[in-house]
């Protein structure tokens, strides 16, 4: 396999696993709110003990899966850089597609 070929692999690959890490934080995170405002609201109702507590516990968990899935996308972002500069000294992507979608992500990543 010719090098071009390995970074345009190279590129899919990370560029698909930052992306979809990218879409699962940003469901934990809506999800993380939607249990707090159903807890919130458990509470406001005066819901019995044994509710409130599996529901903070449903709170919690969601929270710690937003964590491992930012830390987690945080490295395949990283992973996603180093393969586009390396792809940045071959004249021969400058229009692949893979390669200008990997760096329009980067972009909206960055933000």
């Amino acid at each position: 396999m010719s090098e071009i070929a390995a970074l345009i692999r190279q590129l899919r690959i990370k560029s698909g696993a930052a992306k979809r890490l990218w879409k699962e934080n940003t469901l934990y995170r809506k999800d993380t709110v939607d249990l707090q405002l159903k807890l919130d609201k458990m509470i406001a109702d005066g819901a019995e003990e044994w509710d409130l507590k599996n529901a903070r516990r449903l709170v919690e968990e969601s929270q710690k899966m937003v964590i491992d899935t930012s830390v987690r996308m945080g490295r395949a972002v990283g992973e996603l850089r180093d393969v586009v500069i390396k792809a940045r000294t071959e004249p021969l992507l400058a229009e692949d597609n893979d390669f200008l979608s990997a760096e329009a992500f980067l972009e909206e990543a960055a933000l």
